[in-house]
């Protein structure tokens, strides 16, 4: 046990160095703050404006009412600036490392390697992103007269986190994919169009593509069902699909790790 707690505070504490070390080079270039903040909310209005044409003559979307829309926006918005602060940093730099050889150093380290590439980079540019959404989910939410209580915010706190291990999952799958193709540029960018998906409600789809992003492609996972479980109208069948379905993602993309790293050929070998 003490061991265990020694190993966890290691980790913890290279967490703490690797992302102030992060923290510090990111803030030489502070102009990009208001770069980001800019972007965000023009990539937020267009979105407004995209979903709002569905609702121009006062229609509902899927059955989804333009104020419950809104709280889908804004979890989509929030996994957008995730990624941008978390998994595009780390995922894309281990597309270059694997190209460039430097994953070589990576692999000699005493610490998980996976750890290490998925966490050993983080951008605060995403951060505006984040609020942004969160703020419209709170807008949503007060629209829409919804009072999830507190069992309804855990829920979606953990129905949220699940997304969050689901979209790691896929990227995490995609960049490892690196080791034999190299080059998965291509590959990420249809993700991050399939994951643009998730910004409007899955039940708007037809039934082909409703069956395709909850059975094939988990998007609705990511943010509809969390959309769901703050207004109040997710099941247990749909919770316990979530965990389960983010752990299976978890496993697979931890076994890949291991198999590609088995087929791995370092750049001085």
């Amino acid at each position: 046990m003490m061991d265990r707690r020694r190993g966890l505070g290691r980790y913890g504490l290279s967490l703490l160095r690797f992302w102030s070390v992060s923290l510090a080079a990111q803030m030489e270039y502070q102009l990009n703050l208001i770069i980001e903040v800019v972007a965000s909310i023009a990539t937020l209005a267009g979105g407004l404006f995209t979903l709002s044409l569905f609702y121009a003559h006062g229609q509902r979307l899927g059955g989804w009412s333009w104020e419950e829309a809104l709280v889908v926006l804004g979890l989509s918005t929030f996994l957008d600036g995730f990624s941008s602060t978390l998994l595009r940093p780390n995922l894309g730099e281990l597309v270059k490392q694997v190209q460039n050889g430097s994953l070589d150093f990576v692999l000699l380290k005493p610490i998980d390697s996976q750890f290490w590439v998925s966490l050993r980079n983080w951008s605060p540019w995403g951060m505006p992103e984040m609020a942004l959404g969160f703020g419209l989910v709170l807008v949503g939410l007060v629209r829409s007269g919804a009072r999830p209580g507190p069992g309804g915010v855990l829920a979606a706190l953990l129905l949220w986190a699940c997304g969050v291990a689901i979209l790691y999952s896929l990227w995490f799958i995609l960049a490892a994919t690196s080791i034999w193709f190299v080059k998965v540029w291509n590959a990420t960018e249809v993700l991050r169009s399939l994951v643009g998906v998730g910004r409007y409600p899955i039940s708007a789809y037809p039934p082909a593509l409703r069956l395709l992003f909850t059975a094939v492609v988990p998007i609705a996972f990511l943010t509809n069902v969390p959309a769901e479980a703050l207004l109040g109208r997710t099941t247990p069948f749909w919770c316990a699909a979530s965990a389960g379905l983010a752990l299976v993602a978890l496993i697979c993309s931890r076994l890949l790790w291991r198999m590609a790293l088995r087929h791995y050929t370092s750049a001085s070998s």
